[in-house]
């Protein structure tokens, strides 16, 4: 599991790791790091051109100390400093000592359009709002280099992932101690490169900010059946989708939920003719969801339109008591008071626009702040939240962590592929699987399945056939 720690978290961690140690020597370790990270990029470090961009504060003397590093293994390292006058002095110092030069911003472009690499130690952790105008010719200039972020790319929000202004985009981003939630939750993950984590011995708390599955996480959630299993045992899922308009969005989640490991899919609607052309193992019925039998989760929305019908069937599948997953159409007839009652478990899964009706906002305001939109929503309705988008964010209806999904990618961005994530987080409902962990399994094979499909236009019923191969690779890598 990859973590992310606030900024608050991380900065009590430090205070109390240096009240232990010598002076400057946490310092110094973030320093070690951050200098091999610019090694392994470089390849070569004697005679390469290195360019520090060095602000106020320690994040300017973890890249002085670093540069100092490198210019004693012969490279020749140039500091740019924005704030000459509140330069970190320990570290100016021991850059001279190793045979750099320093130059004020006014005269740094030429060293930084000439550089190999360029650090940037423009603004720390706790930085808010865009770069200040004086750095962007700076920035600007090292388009042509390779860029390694200090701690964070200048311009980032730490805590949110928020971008609100001109940032600097890294190939790489040495961080220290943690990773912060910035780092992997869009915009600004697109900003940091590869993150490298550099442990500087912090003692951080059991329970991170965000968190991100990786594949071990994700095959010891994977449901395996035992050789006495059945159907049931498996998980049936029940389907509510489509309409005569939309019969397609009720195939899609019936795929969604049979290679994502369903025992069985029932389906009750108005498209179970398209539905049983295409997977005649599905269980159908043109009636009310509770004609359809016995199921151990309902997944409601695609396609289910806003007649009285698909009301009235999306009231009976709030009523039941196991657990459901809303998408779609289901959200807008969503009401507030259903939720409330319902004792078994719900997840949401809404894109931006639905989030921003759900929580009365902007769609801008909820893309603008991805990370306290998905902790509104969970919190507000007392559910799983699933907020779609580059990076998807699954929130616990209680709180704790919101786990980040690090397979996305935008190729996913095509009709009826969220209907097949719903079909898929219904499966692994069924099958036993906690919401919050049902929706954070389900983004992360739905966007390794399109991931295996290579960087071209794809189609939802590829990304759903593809499951199958990605949670063969997950089980046995």
């Amino acid at each position: 599991m990859r973590t992310g720690f606030s900024v608050e978290t991380v900065r009590a961690a430090e205070r109390a790791l240096m009240a232990e140690l010598p002076e400057g020597a946490l310092m110094q370790r973030a320093a070690a790091g951050l200098a091999a990270a610019c090694a392994g990029l470089l390849g070569r470090v004697y005679g390469a051109r290195v360019a520090l961009l060095v602000g106020s504060g320690d994040n300017g003397g973890d890249a002085l100390y670093a540069g100092a590093r490198l210019a004693r293994r012969g490279a020749g390292v140039t500091a740019v400093l924005l704030a000459p006058e509140r330069t970190h002095t320990g570290g100016l110092r021991a850059l001279r000592a190793a045979g750099g030069r320093a130059v004020e911003a006014s005269a740094g472009v030429p060293a930084v359009e000439r550089a190999d690499l360029v650090v940037d130690g423009i603004v720390g952790i706790g930085g808010t709002g865009g770069l200040r105008p004086e750095a962007l010719p700076l920035v600007h200039a090292a388009e042509g280099a390779l860029v390694v972020a200090v701690d964070l790319p200048s311009g980032v929000d730490a805590d949110t992932g928020e971008v609100r202004g001109d940032a600097v985009r890294a190939d790489a981003t040495a961080t220290f101690g943690a990773y912060k939630p910035g780092l992997l939750i869009d915009p600004a993950r697109e900003h940091a490169g590869a993150p490298h984590l550099v442990d500087i011995g912090l003692a951080l708390p059991a329970a991170p900010d965000v968190e991100a599955l990786q594949h071990a996480d994700v095959a010891r959630l994977l449901p395996r059946p035992a050789a006495e299993s059945d159907k049931y045992r498996r998980g049936v899922v029940g389907v509510v989708a489509g309409s005569a308009r939309y019969p397609g969005a009720a195939v899609m989640a019936v795929a969604g939920a049979l290679y994502g490991g369903a025992g069985a899919v029932r389906y009750a609607g108005p498209a179970a003719d398209a539905v049983i052309a295409r997977f005649p193992e599905t269980l159908v019925t043109a009636g009310p969801p509770a004609a359809a039998g016995r199921v151990q989760s309902w997944v409601v929305g695609p396609g289910l339109g806003d007649d009285p019908q698909g009301r009235q069937a999306l009231a009976d599948v709030l009523a039941s008591d196991v657990p459901v997953l809303a998408d779609a159409d289901a959200l807008r007839l969503l009401s507030p008071e259903a939720l409330y009652d319902r004792r078994a478990e719900t997840v949401l899964t809404p894109h931006a626009g639905e989030a921003a009706a759900l929580l009365g906002l902007s769609r801008e305001e909820v893309e603008s702040s991805r990370l306290a939109s998905a902790r509104a929503l969970a919190s507000r309705y007392g559910v799983t939240a699933l907020l779609k988008g580059s990076t998807t964010l699954v929130a616990p209806p209680a709180g704790g962590p919101v786990r980040v999904n690090p397979t996305g990618t935008g190729w996913l961005a095509t009709a009826g592929s969220g209907d097949v994530l719903s079909g898929l987080a219904g499966a692994l409902l069924a099958a036993g699987l906690r919401g919050v962990d049902a929706a954070s399994v389900a983004a992360y094979l739905h966007g390794l399945s399109a991931r295996a499909l290579g960087a071209a236009p794809l189609t939802a019923m590829e990304v759903a056939g593809g499951l199958r191969g990605v949670w063969r690779d997950v089980s046995i890598g």
